[in-house]
């Protein structure tokens, strides 16, 4: 090492080992003598105090601190070489500031290392230091800071109650979520388990879906009971996500109060259960006053009818005046036309046959007439086991089919229908298909005053079955019904009364009709 007049430092290329290595580190690297002067300093150096390599070179190492810090520095770099210790990693004394040649104060850390060259002229200590600038980090971390104040106080503001959780445990709750489980403070839900919070009979469903979750990414909705403070008790609906991190550990949950919805769901569904009933009783009844006019009908005015006709038969053969006769004879046709229409209205009333030979030939005298009436092509088709049907069941089946030709026959426009019939196991299947123009987009909407399909959609429901409406591929329209052969009891079909919205369509489609 040389010095000249004007009190520059240079070392001997020996005093350093790896040069070059120190010149290409991203840290900065200086290196000081036993005087703590500059003898050594790599280019991130010079860049991160502002200097030039002529400023820098036989600099007093305190310069490069702030004034107020010096002496402490210098005690500090002092009692480490008076030590045994040969290096102090980074992150030992924390923080330390530098002095840029501007005078701007930056917070850095420091990892310093001792080091012996020896010379012709004796051994030679120096010590070195790698520093760190952290003012982009400082800069960052204030930003991060901020930011997570920001987002702390949405937290805190929002009007739905929230709770993050690491695992199980509670780590943030805002305000809402306090009050949602009534104590005061969101502080007194940190560091408890969410499973002390919800009822009991809610604790092993919500902990299996929570387990699964941390598997995944993405946003569930787990349903529940939250047990208040005061042992109220809570339905609530919790949108859980997983957050972000390495471990999927942390869990946002935004908790909504569904305990009102839940109730006046539930007062719906006993109110349109109590309507269905009572709907089912009123169907009940008229199909039995149908079936009591139409036997009255058939049994005393038809009877009536006839007897009436042998008597004028009997009257036009005693009186042969030819005046009386052709008026006797213009009574007789009214007679037999009489006795026409109260065939015909008993039988649309209800059928006799459906009672007496089976749903099968009922059907079968309805297609024909279907076919007499309009022209219609109608390709049938009906399976074995039908007369075995309960008399409910086959008269529903019975209106479902008469109402869904009448429906043809009003807007379809078709001129060809099939009607299928069968039983597979414990299930019937009735499809309905026809050539028409089907429905518009594929969908059906009833127009005011129209309750067609409104009234099959009940008639299924009330056997707790399945109905589908909706264009075939083919074109024209489908109606497809299925049925169990026992009808179960309406408290077993809630299912059905809960999917009384969803839309309808392809057969697979579990619904109902607007």
């Amino acid at each position: 090492m040389t010095s000249d007049s004007m009190g520059s430092v240079s070392l001997a290329p020996e005093a350093l080992a790896q040069p070059r290595l120190a010149h290409a580190a991203l840290e900065a690297v200086i290196t000081v003598d036993q005087q703590q002067r500059i003898v050594m300093i790599n280019p991130a150096g010079l860049s991160m105090f502002g200097l030039t390599s002529e400023q820098a070179l036989g600099m007093d190492l305190g310069r490069l601190i702030p004034p107020r810090l010096r002496a402490a520095h210098q005690g500090h770099v002092q009692r480490f070489s008076d030590s045994p210790e040969i290096e102090r990693p980074m992150g030992q004394r924390g923080q330390v500031l530098g002095l840029r040649a501007n005078g701007e104060e930056f917070p850095l850390e420091a990892a310093i290392f001792k080091s012996d060259v020896v010379l012709p002229s004796g051994t030679v200590s120096y010590t070195t230091a790698l520093l760190r600038d952290l003012s982009e980090f400082t800069r960052m971390s204030s930003v991060i800071e901020q930011l997570n104040q920001r987002l702390r106080s949405v937290f805190e503001r929002a009007p739905v109650a929230i709770w993050i959780t690491e695992r199980d445990r509670v780590v943030f709750a805002n305000s809402a979520c306090a009050r949602l489980v009534g104590l005061q403070e969101p502080g007194q839900l940190v560091g408890r388990s969410i499973f002390e919070l919800l009822a009991p009979d809610s604790r092993e469903p919500v902990r299996s879906k929570l387990q699964n979750l941390e598997q995944t990414e993405g946003v569930s909705v787990l349903v529940g009971s939250l047990q208040r403070a005061d042992g109220a008790l809570l339905e609530v609906e919790m949108v859980v996500a997983v957050l972000p991190d390495h471990e999927h550990s942390f869990v946002q949950m935004v908790i909504n109060d569904i305990t009102l919805r839940t109730r006046e769901r539930q007062n719906l569904l006993n109110s349109r259960r109590t309507l269905r009933e009572f709907s089912a009783s009123l169907v009940a009844a008229r199909e039995e006053e149908r079936r009591r006019i139409a036997r009255e009908l058939h049994d005393e005015l038809g009877q009536r009818l006839t007897a009436l006709k042998l008597e004028m038969i009997a009257c036009q053969r005693d009186h042969p005046n030819l005046g009386v006769g052709e008026r006797a004879q213009l009574m007789l046709d009214m007679l037999d036309e009489t006795v026409a229409s109260t065939r015909r209205i008993s039988m649309d009333l209800r059928p006799l046959m459906l009672d007496d030979l089976g749903l099968a030939d009922a059907i079968d005298w309805l297609v024909k007439e279907f076919r007499r009436r309009t022209g219609v092509e109608v390709d049938i088709r009906l399976g074995e086991g039908l007369r075995e049907l309960s008399p409910h069941l086959a008269t529903t089946l019975y209106r479902i089919v008469q109402e869904a030709l009448t429906n043809i026959t009003r807007h379809a426009r078709a001129t060809w229908v099939r009607v299928e019939l069968g039983r597979t196991g414990d299930e019937l299947r009735l499809a309905i298909r026809d050539n028409g123009v089907g429905f518009p987009n594929g969908r059906r909407s009833r127009n005011p005053g129209s309750f067609g399909l409104l009234g099959i959609r009940e008639r299924v429901l009330m056997l707790g079955g399945q109905i589908s409406v909706g264009n075939a591929p083919e074109g024209g329209a489908l109606l497809v019904v299925r049925v169990p052969c026992v009808t179960p009891p309406v408290s077993a079909r809630d299912d059905d009364l809960r999917e009384a919205a969803e839309p309808l369509f392809d057969e697979s489609t579990r619904g109902s009709l607007e």
